[in-house]
């Protein structure tokens, strides 16, 4: 099974895909996706959209998983999240694929074992989860994490059935 973590951002949405095979994990591909911070709001997320729709029928997975927006100090920051992460769910949505949502404590804690965990704990777990990783930043190590806390997460439903 195919497994497309995102980690939604304006500016960057990092993107992992991997490979689960039973309880075996391996890393297929990962990147960002970048909008031009100077074109106007509506011409971002749309560019946005065409990224990740490309991004989908490149790839064809068989399931996505969308790290779930936390509220920052500044609303407008928060609001502009909640709108790529729109895009995304919509993006993921649109191909028909079900989509797993989970809090950023709660993929820290299927990574590292803490939901505390600092940004450089998650990214060294996902280099040790997929032995021989090239991670394209912490965005992309973010959605590497989103993908492998959904494969643990459907695992566990097919150990519960």
């Amino acid at each position: 099974m195919l497994i497309l973590g995102l980690d939604p951002g304006l500016g960057t949405t990092g993107w992992g895909l991997i490979r689960a095979e039973g309880n075996r994990l391996s890393h297929v591909a990962n990147g960002k996706l970048k909008t031009d911070t100077a074109a106007p709001l509506p011409r971002r997320l749309a560019h946005l959209d065409a990224m990740l729709s490309a991004l989908l029928i490149d790839h064809a997975p068989d399931a996505c998983a969308v790290e779930e927006v936390f509220v920052n100090a500044n609303p407008q920051s928060t609001l502009k999240l909640g709108q790529a992460r729109g895009v995304v769910l919509c993006a993921a949505a649109r191909t028909g694929l079900e989509v797993g949502e989970y809090a950023a404590r709660l993929v820290k804690k299927a990574v590292v074992g803490t939901g505390n965990a600092e940004k450089a704990q998650v990214h060294a777990m996902v280099s040790r989860l997929l032995p021989g990783v090239k991670i394209d930043g912490p965005d992309a190590a973010d959605a590497l994490a989103v993908a492998i806390c959904h494969a643990h997460h459907l695992a566990s439903a097919r150990a519960l059935r």
